[in-house]
């Protein structure tokens, strides 16, 4: 008999509500991801790349060409150096890059700071190695942290905190100030951070992404992980990379090597001559800006309680005007007898909190988010307070 090192893991609410999609033939905004194609000149990049022969095993750490390209990148947007040949690891997805850091760093009885609502793939991980999460609930309606609570919480065994920002599932953003304040806590605490960053292009309203990479003692401490899935409409070709000083890169990759090795080649070469154009990034937020703002526009006039996202492809939905339903059964409902599928934010709130609110993702077609804004905005019939 098996021992289970996650007693309490079960399958990801991601997979229920996609089950759920499927089984009631409903409209999918649950799963983050685009339902519309990826560009058909990376995809003929990738093809390229398998003609020229590149289908055998890639370095380690990844093409060169693409790591040189990540590198160009960071310092132009953020102005901080990463050395291609000793300091980023391509990866499988930005889930490997989480994990592989968390194994690498986390012994047992060591413990983690993370702001819930969260992802769901931190905890886990860090339960797996033996590691603590401590939690720090992030407070609806805007999200902010309470950095006081933060250091409150700071122990002689913590040993990291977990950022997200652009933030799943809410939409916030860190701002600078926030930023500056954990670069004093963990230069004072001497703590390792693991800031996951894979919305970093998805950035609305003239807001600035603030990336560990930009602040230099944070930086110096720092694991900052990216996706390419998210940021180039493709999360099924599970490509991403991870950041970090020579001395945390080295920790990483021994890990890494023997989880992966290394990851699909013929992609890395093409995403290496897909990012010499930096339009296929810059204009990113733009893009999702106006899909945000087309959803939300179709919604006005509706009961749900609406703060427009300011980052990544997802919108926080408030059902509080019209029902006391969990937001368990909320979901649970509207994809039964209203054919569309949500996620509810209590299952990545501490004690699975319920602040009556469902995450959607507007990474669709115009035509998938209209027909969906017109089933929301039914929901008026549904009020019992």
């Amino acid at each position: 008999m098996i021992n289970s090192k996650l007693p309490n893991v079960e399958t990801s609410i991601f997979a229920k509500m996609s089950k759920m999609a499927t089984d009631f033939d409903a409209i999918n905004l649950s799963q983050g991801f685009p339902n519309f194609p990826s560009d058909p000149a990376l995809i003929a990049l990738v093809e390229k790349a398998m003609n020229d022969g590149y289908n055998q095993y890639a370095p380690l750490a990844g093409d060169f060409e693409l790591r040189m390209e990540i590198s160009k990148k960071i310092e132009k947007l953020h102005n901080h150096f990463y050395n291609p040949e000793t300091e980023i690891t391509i990866t499988a997805g930005a889930t490997q890059a989480i994990f592989t850091v968390i194994a690498a760093t986390i012994n047992k009885g060591d413990e983690v700071i993370n702001f819930t609502p969260a992802y769901d793939c931190y905890a886990p991980t860090v339960e797996l190695f033996g590691g603590k999460i401590i939690p720090i609930q992030l407070e609806p309606p805007y999200y902010k942290a309470d950095w006081q609570e933060v250091a409150d919480k700071i122990s002689a065994k913590t040993k990291m905190i977990i950022i997200n920002s652009p933030h799943n599932p809410t939409g916030m953003l860190f701002s600078e100030e926030d930023m500056l304040h954990l670069q004093d806590l963990a230069e004072k605490n001497n703590l390792l951070v693991l800031s996951d960053e894979v919305y970093e292009h998805i950035i609305f309203d003239g807001n600035v992404h603030q990336s560990a990479s930009k602040f230099e003692a944070l930086a110096a401490r720092s694991f900052v992980t990216a996706s390419f899935g998210k940021t180039f409409h493709n999360t099924g070709w599970k490509m991403g990379y991870c950041a970090a000083p020579e001395k945390l890169m080295k920790e990483f990759q021994k890990v890494h090597q023997f989880v992966v090795f290394c990851v699909n080649h013929p992609i890395q070469k093409a995403m290496a001559t897909y990012l010499k154009d930096e339009n296929h990034y810059l204009k990113l937020g733009d893009f999702y800006q106006q899909k945000r703002d087309f959803f939300l526009n179709l919604l006005k006039g509706s009961n749900f309680k609406i703060i427009p996202s300011k980052g990544t492809y997802f919108q926080m939905l408030d059902f509080s005007e019209i029902s006391d339903e969990s937001d368990i059964a909320f979901v649970e409902r509207l994809s039964k007898e209203y054919k569309i599928a949500t996620i509810p934010t209590s299952v990545f709130n501490e004690g699975g909190r319920d602040f009556k609110q469902i995450r959607v993702c507007f990474a669709k077609t115009d035509e998938t988010l209209a027909e969906a804004a017109l089933i929301l905005k039914k929901f008026e019939i549904l009020k019992n307070k």
